[in-house]
């Protein structure tokens, strides 16, 4: 109920805002960055997925919480006893650590692939057959 969320919210967010990020913010083509500038824009990214992981999985883990604490309740009955705004209690911490927690995660993942000068896919491009089928090509 939480952790499925949490991981999709995790891969998904991270690469399309590595893409967002290369396509809007950064002035030059990923393939002109320097592997620093790259893992800046890997640390932002996985910054902005940790924010969506917090917010995707903190309403679950709120239940859990509290299960954790009464034994013998039912995560419906905590549901009911919390209500909309109590799940969403202490989501700003929350969000400041996952933040930084998968930011980091997501630095060490890539500054370990750039140390040990593993290759680096190049940003997931749309196939030609899709392409032409959406009319997108010249």
């Amino acid at each position: 109920m939480r952790q499925i969320p949490y991981t999709m919210m995790k891969f998904a967010c991270f690469e399309r805002t590595v893409e967002a990020l290369y396509k809007f913010v950064v002035p030059k083509p990923r393939s002109e960055c320097t592997k620093g500038e790259q893992l800046v824009v890997t640390f932002v990214a996985g910054y902005i997925a940790g924010v969506f992981c917090a917010i995707v999985s903190h309403p679950a883990d709120s239940v859990v919480s509290v299960l954790n604490k009464e034994k013998g309740s039912t995560a419906t009955q905590v549901l009911q006893r919390l209500g909309f705004k109590g799940v969403w209690k202490g989501l700003f911490a929350r969000i400041i650590m996952i933040g930084t927690l998968t930011a980091l995660q997501w630095f060490i993942y890539d500054s370990v692939k750039v140390y040990f000068r593993l290759p680096r896919p190049p940003p997931p491009e749309m196939p030609e057959s899709l392409k032409k089928k959406l009319g997108l090509t010249d």
